[in-house]
C-alpha cells in the first residue's frame, strides 16, 4: 500500500473517534472507587462473545493485573440494575 493510501486509511478512523469515545465513556461505571468496564461492555468492544473474553482472561491470569477483574457483590450487582438501568447483570458471577 502506499504511503497516501496508508494516510487516507488513519485519517477516515478520525472522524469516528470521538464517537467512539463517546461510547466508551458511556460504558464506564465506578465500583468500589474504580473506574470499570462490564465484561458485556469490553467483549462487545472486541468484537467477541462475553463467554469467550471470560474464558481468555481465565486461561490467561498471569497475563492481567491482579486487580483486572473482579466479581460483583449481590448488592453491588442490585445497585447498578437500579441506579444505571444495566438489566444484563443477572448474577453475581459477573467479572469487571
Amino acid at each position: 500500500m502506499s504511503k497516501k493510501g496508508r494516510l487516507d486509511r488513519i485519517n477516515s478512523h478520525e472522524k469516528y473517534k470521538p464517537v467512539f469515545q463517546e461510547v466508551i465513556k458511556q460504558k464506564i461505571f465506578v465500583i468500589r472507587g474504580h473506574r470499570i468496564i462490564l465484561d458485556k461492555d469490553l467483549a462487545e468492544l472486541y468484537g467477541v462473545s462475553t463467554k469467550a473474553l471470560n474464558q481468555a482472561v481465565k486461561r490467561n491470569r498471569d497475563r492481567f493485573p491482579l486487580d483486572f477483574a473482579f466479581r460483583l457483590t449481590s448488592e453491588e450487582a442490585s445497585g447498578m440494575r437500579s441506579q444505571f438501568g444495566v438489566g444484563s447483570i443477572n448474577s453475581v458471577d459477573k467479572w469487571l
